[in-house]
């Protein structure tokens, strides 16, 4: 069993360990979410690459923009893979951002913004496996333009298997998932913390709401349908500590 990660470092170390699992179970379309205010997503980038460094140079790395992409290849020295960005949906520039022989490519901090371009350079890459490390594709404030947008959005996410996950609520408690594990609800107890609830799907925002409020909740059967046992997870306080040093 997977344990919650004390450090930001042990999350990475989770994160680089459940992506190179799913791969193997020939997942080719991933997703890596460090979900913490304030993050700052290069370091994480950074520290992510190593889990891929058996590909050298058919490894490819994409950022958002220009500006992310110049400032990764400044400071990642010594890096055998190339890093690029996104793009601004120039047809041409597809091609020349893919070739034929890279094997696996990794996207930084995508937002909805590059969400079109992304679509396309992913048709071009086809079967072989992506990584989207930290997308902020579902970002309301730049999400909002319409319901076509919204479709296309999550018709593309809906592609996608989540494959680390790691987001507090209220710094109270945590939702987690570590493929293969099920997607699961932490929370502080006066003594430790405590894992109350597995589901099989990601929980909604009103599942949530179930499971914190009622106590300790199972997936029932593999529709994932919420059964609370009754036991009520203590005193939900003291993960701020834990937030900070995930976060910092």
């Amino acid at each position: 069993m997977t344990e919650l990660p004390k450090t930001l470092e042990d999350a990475i170390a989770q994160a680089r360990t459940a992506t190179l699992a799913a791969l193997a179970d020939g997942y080719n379309r991933l997703q890596v979410e460090l979900l913490f205010p304030e993050l700052k997503y290069m370091g994480v980038a950074q520290q992510f690459m190593p889990a891929f460094q058996d590909y050298g140079e058919k490894l490819k790395v994409m950022f958002a923009d220009a500006g992310s992409a110049a400032l990764a290849r400044r400071d990642w020295t010594e890096v055998s893979y190339k890093i690029l960005d996104i793009g601004t949906g120039r047809a041409a520039s597809i091609q020349t951002k893919v070739q034929p022989e890279d094997e696996i490519f990794v996207f930084v901090a995508p937002t909805s913004v590059e969400l079109p371009q992304l679509e396309k350079i992913c048709a071009e890459i086809g079967e072989r496996p992506h990584v989207l490390l930290n997308p902020r594709l579902e970002d309301s404030g730049t999400v909002g333009i319409g319901y076509a947008a919204r479709q296309t959005r999550d018709r593309f996410i809906n592609t996608i298997e989540s494959c680390y996950y790691l987001r507090p609520i209220f710094e109270e408690a945590a939702v987690f998932r570590c493929y293969p594990g099920m997607w699961e609800v932490w929370v502080k107890t006066s003594d430790d913390y405590e894992k109350i609830a597995e589901l099989a799907k990601k929980p909604s925002g009103d599942e949530l709401d179930l499971i914190l409020a009622g106590g300790q909740t199972t997936a029932n059967g593999e529709n994932g349908t919420l059964v609370s046992t009754g036991k009520k997870p203590g005193v939900m306080r003291g993960l701020q500590r834990f937030f900070k040093a995930l976060s910092s």
